[in-house]
């Protein structure tokens, strides 16, 4: 999809639970998440972006990671933009190719920005052998290649308090759903403030935009599924397909009829 920001294309993947993008634009990303890992390679100019693991910065030959529920950003340098390859892996996916390497550990990416020549090698080699129609044995080669160098064992962190953490499930749950800080508050037990204070250190947004990321991410999947853009809209939470439009945009750079079509 071309559009006044640059480019952006969904291409078909030959790799279950993998999303190719290829983009090609100066568009500033607004804090969102995303449901997949992310592994993309920067080809061209440069970008600053604020992840859950510091503000980074990342420029040409350098590969950009980001883990499943990360809050992070991007913006170019400049208005030459940037030009980037992606890949978002389902969960089970890479963590299925991981548990080759390493079985019965959580795993995750460490690093937000890495500079290695090789790696930046093989992810081009599992991005060409996902979109080329390459034989799976050379996919799935190419894949438990790079997740072997790059995932590493998740350390255990202390859980948080339960109530707040099952706000947050019940968003996950249920994102289309009409709820309000007052409500959720009284079910954590706490004041709003309290929970709102509580929320935020948990998933690195205030509640009210937490939701509205479910919600992109909710549509996503009942737009790659099929459904007409209007009923996903609705199923999703969202005001109108406009407001799932603008949404999808500023988290994905690709409008949902954009990406129904790779």
């Amino acid at each position: 999809m071309s559009t006044r920001r640059g480019i952006f294309q969904l291409l078909p993947s030959g790799l279950a639970g993998i999303e190719a993008v290829v983009a090609d634009s100066a568009h500033a990303f607004g804090r969102h998440t995303h449901e997949q890992f992310g592994i993309g390679l920067i080809e061209r100019g440069a970008q600053k972006s604020a992840s859950g693991r510091g503000v980074v910065e990342a420029g040409p030959g350098d590969l950009i990671t980001v883990n499943p529920g990360e809050v992070h950003d991007g913006k170019p340098f400049d208005a030459s933009g940037r030009r980037w390859r992606m890949l978002y892996a389902d969960p089970a996916q890479l963590i299925a190719a991981a548990g080759d390497v390493m079985p019965s550990a959580g795993f995750e990416f460490k690093a937000p920005v890495i500079r290695d020549n090789r790696l930046a090698m093989r992810f081009s080699d599992l991005f060409d052998a996902a979109t080329a129609g390459s034989d799976a044995l050379h996919a799935e080669t190419a894949l438990l290649t790079l997740t072997a160098a790059l995932l590493q064992p998740r350390p255990e962190t202390a859980a948080a308090g339960g109530h707040v953490i099952a706000a947050r499930e019940r968003m996950d749950d249920e994102p289309g759903a009409a709820l309000t800080l007052t409500d959720l508050a009284a079910e954590a037990g706490l004041s709003r403030y309290q929970f709102l204070r509580a929320f935020t250190r948990l998933t690195g947004l205030p509640p009210h935009a937490y939701l509205l990321q479910r919600r992109v991410q909710r549509a996503r999947q009942l737009v790659r599924a099929g459904q007409p853009l209007a009923e996903a809209a609705a199923a999703s939470g969202f005001a109108d397909q406009s407001h799932m439009t603008r949404c999808f945009v500023r988290s994905f750079g690709l409008t949902p009829g954009a990406y129904s079509r790779p």
